[in-house]
């Protein structure tokens, strides 16, 4: 009987999944790809096979006590019913910070759990998600062999000038640094580089990863030296709900003239800011486009979000001494030609060269000339989870469930 790995990516109100068949072929090969969406408010279920095809499609409106745990047991029941007799080996889960000691994948166990848990004031509103269908998991199927893969740990090659912020090295030491996020995303990119092009794999490239969430990375040779994201997932870029970069005495600001306590501070900065706090409509770039000749709001927010990509790809561009490439992913970046237009005007400084028939017809890649070149390429965090995964379980002898 053929044995399946299933991959899980816990979001704040979603839950995205993945199964593999275990048959230790070089490249995964994926059975099924789905999600919940809309936990806590109206939850949404789909999953599609390996060909694409809907098989499965269930919502539950206004049931606001649908979480992880009823989507967890949904998803086994539907599982059950679906994987065709194949045993489910193991679990692998999208973790979101490691700290400074979890540098690669590991296998779970209720002290590593316990560990990642006091991680959880480096990332309180992501890490205390990513943990919750690990306990759920755990206590469901005691016996399931469990490994987490952080998306913290790409960025562990930069060079230790590039982790730190000017503080006493007491507090450097105790882990307040610059730790970098969305590294599942770009460790896959680096492996789909030789594949695109392979001067990618050699050369000093930037990779936008642009959706709700959004930030950059300077490669060299398909190693991280440096990112726009920092000590927690709100730095940088202008992202759908968060602030992105932003000086200090705000925050002093909010709490002393507007009376906010830290926490309230935090949630602010974290969900009512960012494009949706710009422009009053919404954090949806879809939205904005549709919106944008219009409202001046939605303009607005388009604008500053191009204009800090340029001023924080202009950042890496120092760091790496050069650019021969950039890369979009994510959802804005795989599915937006009019973002990836105006981000590459605003860097035509850098030698960049629209095309725009490849651009709106999604073509891999949307420049000419003999400049630096920019490209489109589709990111699989799950891929990169069940790569991991898989390593780590190679050198354990693992049960089925």
């Amino acid at each position: 009987m053929a044995r399946v790995h299933l991959v899980l990516n816990a979001g704040s109100s979603s839950l995205k999944f993945q199964v593999f068949l275990d048959d230790g072929a070089d490249v995964p090969n994926r059975i099924y790809r789905g999600l919940f969406e809309g936990l806590g408010t109206d939850p949404h279920f789909k999953v599609k096979d390996h060909d694409g095809a809907t098989v499965g499609d269930q919502r539950w409106d206004g049931h606001a006590a649908f979480g992880f745990e009823e989507a967890l047991a949904t998803l086994s029941d539907w599982l059950g019913a679906h994987r065709g007799g194949h045993q489910l080996a193991a679990v692998g889960h999208r973790v979101v910070h490691g700290g400074p000691h979890y540098t690669h994948a590991v296998e779970l166990t209720p002290a590593i759990i316990n560990e990642l848990d006091t991680l959880s004031p480096l990332a309180p509103l992501h890490q205390p998600k990513s943990l919750e269908p690990i306990r759920i998991i755990a206590r469901r199927v005691p016996g399931l062999p469990q490994v987490a893969a952080f998306d913290t740990a790409f960025h562990r090659t930069q060079p230790e000038l590039a982790q730190m912020f000017a503080i006493p090295q007491s507090m450097t030491d105790a882990g307040v640094k610059r730790y970098g996020f969305h590294g599942l995303s770009y460790a896959y990119l680096a492996t789909q580089f030789p594949k695109v092009d392979p001067r990618l794999a050699k050369g000093r490239v930037v990779a936008a990863h642009l959706g709700n969430g959004a930030s950059l990375c300077a490669y060299d040779a398909a190693r991280s030296i440096a990112t726009t994201m920092g000590f927690s997932a709100l730095d940088g870029l202008v992202m759908g709900t968060r602030s992105g970069t932003i000086d200090p005495g705000v925050v002093f600001y909010l709490q002393r003239e507007m009376g906010m306590s830290a926490e309230e501070a935090e949630l602010f900065l974290y969900t009512k800011c960012g494009l949706v706090g710009v422009s009053g409509l919404s954090n949806d770039m879809r939205v904005l486009r549709e919106r944008c000749e219009t409202d001046a709001g939605a303009r607005r927010a388009i604008d500053l979000f191009v204009y800090r990509i340029n001023r924080e790809f202009g950042s890496l561009v120092a760091a790496l001494r050069g650019i021969d490439a950039l890369v979009f992913t994510a959802g804005i970046g795989e599915n937006d030609a009019e973002t990836r237009a105006e981000v590459l005007r605003a860097v035509a400084w850098a030698g960049f060269e629209l095309d725009p028939e490849a651009n709106r017809a999604g073509a891999t890649r949307i420049t000419k000339g003999t400049g630096p070149q920019a490209y489109v390429i589709p990111t699989d965090e799950e891929w990169t989870i069940v790569r991991e995964m898989r390593q780590v379980l190679s050198h354990t002898q693992v049960p089925s469930a």
